[in-house]
């Protein structure tokens, strides 16, 4: 049951208004300045309309008299070049967050690139020494207080990366390359989703930013540049066994085996992750199993079929995947 505190908690992990970084806080600045003053400017409005509707004409009063029109043509006159002006100040406010968000940030950002796929996200920690990447999938670690560049590409459709507490968004379109910086300034889950419609399943392309402390991200790091761990129990070696040798090899890839697919996410430290199918699903045996069973009954129109392994295959291959830390 989801409590008021749950609500809360939910809204705050998601929201524009509760920035954990300099880019979102950037943006939640702008957005402060643009509710306040159309708060005053709906006030005032209001108050003329109201004040218009209400005002009771004086006795003897000509409504044609030219004074009076000259002091309506002043007051909207005014009233046009205030709005101006507010707007002027507003493109300039809009271009200078714009500008501290596109360009590079001070000091050694780490560099991430992320592809977009329908619907789920390619993770890319590249290194000068090729043996040194490392590939993950939905889940994007960085430590805390260095800033990270993204590099952005599609491999089909539109895409937009969006994390509301860290920065703002940027599209990811076919053929092109873009780019955006954040830093995460406090440790914590935040969740990320893309924002631009991009087909059926569009609503469960999710992503999770985990910010640790640099020491901790190092580990994680090391931990993911590292071959799949091999089986050491009967169960998951027979699991190893029919993931090689069974469709699966076709779309998938796990370091150190000859799976080596990159049409779906990559499956080498798949039991670290916290969360499966982009977000769906919490990372569990129950959900693996009903994930691996039936995928388009849990997202219908995703890539994945249906996998045809009778009930011992699959809780090998299910056994196996849970080795894979």
């Amino acid at each position: 049951m989801t409590t008021l505190a749950d609500s809360v908690a939910w809204i705050g992990g998601h929201s524009v208004h509760v920035p954990d970084g300099p880019v979102a806080l950037l943006l939640d600045r702008l957005g402060d300045y643009m509710y306040a003053v159309s708060a005053v400017l709906w006030v005032l409005v209001t108050a003329a309309l109201l004040w218009a509707v209400f005002r009771r004409r004086a006795e003897g009063e000509d409504p044609n008299d030219p004074a009076r029109e000259r002091r309506m043509q002043r007051t909207v006159t005014l009233a046009v070049a205030a709005s101006a002006a507010i707007l002027f100040v507003f493109l300039f406010l809009s271009y200078d967050t714009s500008r501290a968000m596109t360009g590079r940030p001070a000091g050694e950002p780490l560099q991430i690139r992320v592809t977009g796929h329908q619907w789920w996200w390619e993770v890319e920690y590249r290194d000068s020494l090729p043996q040194h990447w490392a590939t993950t999938a939905n889940e994007i670690h960085v430590p805390v207080g260095r800033p990270v560049v993204f590099d952005f590409r599609s491999s089909d459709v539109n895409h937009s990366f969006w994390v509301p507490q860290l920065g703002g968004k940027r599209d990811l379109i076919p053929g092109q390359e873009t780019s955006l910086w954040f830093r995460a300034d406090t440790a914590g889950v935040y969740r990320g989703q893309c924002a631009e419609f991009c087909g059926y399943q569009h609503a469960k392309m999710a992503f999770e930013v985990i910010a640790e402390p640099p020491p901790r991200f190092a580990e994680w790091l090391v931990q993911q540049r590292d071959t799949a761990a091999t089986p050491t129990d009967s169960l998951a070696q027979r699991g190893q066994l029919v993931f090689v040798t069974s469709p699966c090899v076709m779309c998938h890839s796990i370091s150190g085996t000859t799976a080596g697919s990159r049409i779906g996410p990559d499956l080498t430290h798949i039991a670290s992750r916290r969360t499966i199918a982009a977000g769906t699903l919490l990372n569990t045996q129950g959900n693996l199993f009903a994930w691996i069973t039936d995928p388009q009954g849990l997202k219908p129109g995703t890539r994945m079929p249906a996998t045809q392994l009778g009930p011992k295959d699959l809780a090998a291959v299910v056994a196996y995947l849970e080795t894979l830390r």
